[in-house]
């Protein structure tokens, strides 16, 4: 087996080498964003010139969304449904360039993922077998997996914990009780060490929640519209390049949307609601329209904002999820609008990273069904829904109720990427007992995240919890206008603090060890992780408690159904 210190020493080792990158291995971030007045170069990526995408050639696709293989009422309950899914993570063949096809590890061998929806109080099962082989696509440790539903107040044993490892030819049956407020989930792999690699090579999926407020206030449908944002570079035969840039970070040159390179996308005069989500390894983003027209923020990490905030641009790490609306109706048919890339400090930036895709205005048709006819100004998400158990609505949460303040403080040292100069290695050498916190069920915390590294910038994910920002060392003390909703990832800009609110809300489930980490993967993979437990930590243990079994039923038992999609380009 390849051991840690192998698989390290291979974001240091590529044929892909970016001219220009400057940084020590503990000093100046990388060169680029907005604070870079110079010529990007044009390409990361080895391609031949007829193999290089071109921007808006692409036609825009929606992932294709799964059916359960099973459906039904635990104990015969119509009070308490549940709904089956299977997933298999395997080896399958993309078209991300023209003319080559691309080896990807996907669920069910596509990327995106497939997308699952859920609904509020119906349980779901997911059982992801891992058929891939045993050496990865990018690096050559064993192709071990472990999955994780980003946003979700899961159990530890099934809420992807680093050392929770399903192995080829295993397959572990995931639990997700789906008691939250609607928001946008999303499943990607956790194994640690290889969790970038992982998902850049196609491990990562949309779970939209839902509930009958955000059903009642917000488009459905057609003009309810998933975007996963990511980027890569490409070796000459189409295959996947990787380069982390000495541990720091992978930053593509070719921006791809739901898979593919800056797609064009057909839109009525309608109002769309757009659920777009960072999916990249390392790169921000910063969205605009090309018309300076604004957009409107309904929807943060856990949830519906209260105040719909308009905003002409947005700041979006890694793992980050805005639901935005975009008001087409003002535009004429045939209109052409960009959505474009106005980047951040400590990109890598190249020739067509500041595009993201376009839409292109078509006449209206249709019944217009899960269309809204105006933008609203205030959403209700129908409050706590554990308020039988003293929960708090996240948006309601003050400093006069936080039992305890806590400060995390990512920096790095030594060439190590540390949380208050703690390594998830060093968890890993107390036993898994080390602990950043304890705070028990239903507790409210004060938490301050530091971004002391000098430099670089830090998406920083909790889990388990929603929380609400209440100030920041910047912009005047206050949270940014898109941030104001609950949020489970905070954007530690450089040299920034932010301050958020949170409680730790297990639902029926007890509590146990959870996971605080750098989304950028490439930080969490060079050990940016510590954990926290909700009460004790011997609870539901992560590792332990329902464990990965060797899978024995056929290769085929569970043939994947979708539902029928909309039209190529809508």
């Amino acid at each position: 087996m390849t051991t840690r210190r192998e698989i390290f020493k291979l974001g240091a080792v590529s044929a892909l080498g970016l001219a220009g990158l400057k940084g020590g291995d503990d000093g100046v971030p990388p060169t680029g964003g907005t604070t870079a007045p110079v010529t990007p170069p044009v390409t990361a990526s080895l391609l031949a010139p007829q193999n290089m995408p071109v921007p808006y050639a692409g036609v825009f696709r929606r992932p294709p969304e799964l059916v359960p293989f099973q459906t039904g009422f635990d104990g015969g309950d119509p009070a308490r449904p549940f709904a089956k899914y299977a997933l298999t993570q395997k080896l399958g063949r993309a078209r991300f360039v023209p003319g080559l096809d691309t080896t990807v590890a996907g669920y069910n061998g596509i990327f995106p993922g497939p997308t699952i929806r859920a609904i509020q109080g119906t349980r779901i099962e997911v059982r992801i077998r891992n058929a891939l082989p045993a050496v990865g696509l990018l690096q050559p440790a064993r192709f071990d997996t472990v999955t994780h539903l980003h946003g979700s107040a899961s159990l530890p044993q099934y809420d992807g914990y680093a050392n929770d490892i399903t192995v080829p030819g295993n397959v572990k049956n995931y639990r997700y009780p789906n008691f939250q407020t609607a928001r946008t989930l999303w499943y990607h792999d956790h194994k640690h060490h290889i969790t970038a690699q992982n998902v850049y090579s196609g491990l990562a999926a949309f779970y939209p929640l839902s509930d009958k407020y955000e059903r009642a206030q917000l488009p459905q449908g057609e003009f309810d519209v998933p975007l996963m944002i990511s980027d890569a570079m490409f070796n000459a035969d189409g295959s996947l390049a990787y380069n982390d840039n000495a541990r720091k970070g992978l930053w593509g040159d070719i921006i791809m949307v739901n898979g593919v390179p800056w797609p064009t996308m057909k839109v009525k005069p309608r109002i769309y609601r757009f659920r777009v989500l960072d999916a990249s390894i390392s790169r921000s983003y910063r969205p605009t329209l090309s018309t300076g027209d604004p957009i409107y923020v309904v929807g943060t990490d856990a949830g519906m904002v209260p105040n719909v905030q308009p905003v002409k641009s947005w700041r979006q790490g890694t793992a980050e999820r805005y639901e935005v609306l975009i008001d087409f109706r003002k535009y004429r048919t045939g209109q052409l609008i960009e959505l474009r890339n106005l980047s951040n400090k400590n990109n890598i930036d190249f020739a067509n990273t500041n595009k993201i895709m376009r839409f292109q205005v078509v006449a209206d048709s249709g019944s217009g069904a899960g269309s809204i006819s105006s933008i609203p100004t205030t959403l209700d998400d129908g409050g706590s829904v554990s308020a039988a158990k003293g929960g708090i609505p996240t948006m309601s949460l003050t400093p006069a109720m936080a039992k305890a303040k806590r400060e995390l403080r990512f920096f790095r040292a030594n060439g190590q990427w540390t949380v208050n100069g703690v390594t998830w290695a060093d968890v890993e050498k107390s036993g898994f007992t080390k602990l950043f916190g304890n705070p028990q069920p239903f507790d409210i915390e004060q938490w301050t995240i530091t971004n002391a590294s000098g430099g670089w910038f830090h998406p920083v994910h909790i889990h388990l919890i929603d929380a609400r920002i209440i100030a920041r060392n910047t912009n005047g003390g206050q949270p940014f206008a898109w941030e104001k909703g609950p949020k489970d990832v905070f954007y530690a800009g450089e040299n920034e603090s932010v301050t958020a609110l949170m409680q730790f809300d297990t639902g029926t489930g007890g509590g146990g060890r959870y996971m605080i980490h750098c989304h950028n993967l490439v930080h969490e993979d060079h050990d940016m992780m510590v954990q926290f437990s909700v009460g004790d930590l011997r609870t539901n243990d992560p590792i332990t408690s329902d464990p990965p079994i060797l899978d024995t039923t056929a290769a085929n038992a569970f043939p994947p159904v979708y539902r029928p999609g909309f039209p190529a380009g809508t």
